[in-house]
Parts: structure tokens; sequence; C-alpha cells
């Protein structure tokens, strides 16, 4: 499996550890065709771009194209808002992103004041310190997902079911159904073998393999994945469009030819 895009890293415009041009001279060292810069959404209270910082964001990314030669997209891993599958990229902020990851994360403004326990506090204190996914809490789980991708044109879904465990086959249907990719993040463990294999066999969906890399020394890091898939011997690599030479048909670019 040879990488032809990172589309999920991260710099100190979140809690990335290096520059744009730090990852994106990893990314050419690597022989990457495109690099995405996804940090994390506005609403992150603590570790998101600010949307003040957006227009050197934006340039940042400019000059490392044209210094190294790579394309190096504007990304940005939106967060899920809630169980309602608000975003915090607004349509008004299409304009200045390439690349539209979403995920869950904990500690950002919610849409809702009732989304803290019913979705961020229950997740952080069932699911990450108590080991427990009653079926009510993977069921609202699995219907802010639902909801995200049929709210918002978002490229792909990041490690699905991390800190948010869901039914990821009817996650994968959606997905499948609107457009939107499934990644398989090479930073943390989120899908089970069975879960990925389950996807393969019952969906249409597609897949992008990607680093989530914090430091430029993992830009392109794709060993997690690789390890995992080399253990589902009947898992086609086909479905994956980042890889060997191919490129995604990402939903978002799409979307806004048509706004």
């Amino acid at each position: 499996m040879i990488l032809t895009a990172d589309y999920h890293t991260h710099t100190p415009y979140s809690h990335g550890k290096n520059t744009v041009d730090e990852n994106a001279a990893r990314a050419k060292e690597l022989g990457l065709k495109q690099l995405a810069i996804s940090d994390h959404g506005y609403t992150h209270v603590s570790l998101g771009i600010r949307r003040k910082q957006t227009e050197s964001y934006i340039a940042d990314c400019k000059a490392a194209t044209e210094k190294y030669g790579i394309d190096v997209l504007v990304g940005i891993e939106a967060n899920i808002c809630g169980l309602s599958g608000k975003a915090d990229l607004t349509e008004k902020d299409y304009e200045n992103f390439d690349v539209y990851l979403c995920g869950n994360h904990v500690w950002i403004k919610y849409d809702k004041f009732a989304d803290y326990p019913l979705y961020c506090w229950s997740n952080v204190m069932l699911h990450k310190f108590l080991k427990y996914n009653p079926k009510w809490l993977v069921k609202r789980n699995t219907q802010a997902y639902v909801n995200t991708i049929k709210r918002n044109p978002i490229d792909a879904v990041t490690h699905v079911s991390y800190i948010c465990p869901c039914d990821t086959l009817e996650v994968a249907k959606c997905a499948a159904d609107y457009g939107t990719y499934i990644e398989l993040n090479s930073k943390k463990t989120h899908l089970t073998d069975e879960q990925i294999m389950d996807m393969v066999l019952k969906t249409d969906v597609r897949f992008i393999v990607n680093s989530d890399a914090h430091s430029a020394d993992r830009v392109g890091d794709t060993k997690r994945v690789e390890e995992q898939l080399a253990r589902l011997q009947d898992f086609p690599m086909d479905r994956i469009d980042n890889i060997d030479g191919r490129f995604p048909n990402f939903r978002f670019a799409e979307f806004k030819k048509h706004l």
C-alpha cells in the first residue's frame, strides 16, 4: 500500500507540534501528491482553530504549495456539535476550505445545552472511563453521526466510534448513500476487524487512510492501518481511494460547485 495523499494532519493552529511548512516538507520527502492541513474546528474550546486565524491558515497552505510543489489543501476536522448533526463549519465558511472532515470530539461548544449530558458527558463517563456502552448511548451516537452526514457535505468521517460508540454499519450505510468516506485512522484504534469487514460486505462505502499526524514525523504514517488490514485477507484494497496513485472523489468540492 503506497499512500497517495494524507488528508488528516494537524499543526499548532489546533494542537499539532509542527508548522504547515514542516508538515508539507515531510509530505514532499515521502512523495505524497497531496496533503491536507486539517486542524480542529472552531467550536473546540481550547484546541481548535479560531476564525481570526483563517486568513493566515490559508496563506500558510498556499505558501507551502508554492514552495514544495505539492497540493497543500486547506482542510478542517470539524466537530459534531450534538445529536442534531450540526457541525461547526457553516456555509459562510465553505469558500475558505478545500477538504471537509468531521468527527466526534469532547470539550467543544455543543449545539444545545442538553447535548452536554446526553452526548458529551455520557460518552466520556460511560464509554471512556467506565467502559460501558448501553444501547441507548449507542443509538444516540449513531443518530448523531447519521444526522451529521445527511446535514453537512462532509468528505470523510474521522475515527468513527472513537470515544463515541455507535452502530458502525448504520453509519457506513449512510456514508455510502451520501458519498462520504469512512476514514481508517492510523493514530487511533477505532474500528474492530469485524466492523470493517461488515462495512465492506454489507455496504458500498469507500475508505480513505489518514495519519491523523500531530507531528511532522507522522505525516503519511499508515502503519497501524496496514497492520490491521494485513489481518483481513479479504479486504478489497481497491475500496481505498487515496492509495496506489488514486485520489478520492470528494463530496465537498462537488457541493461547492452548485452554491
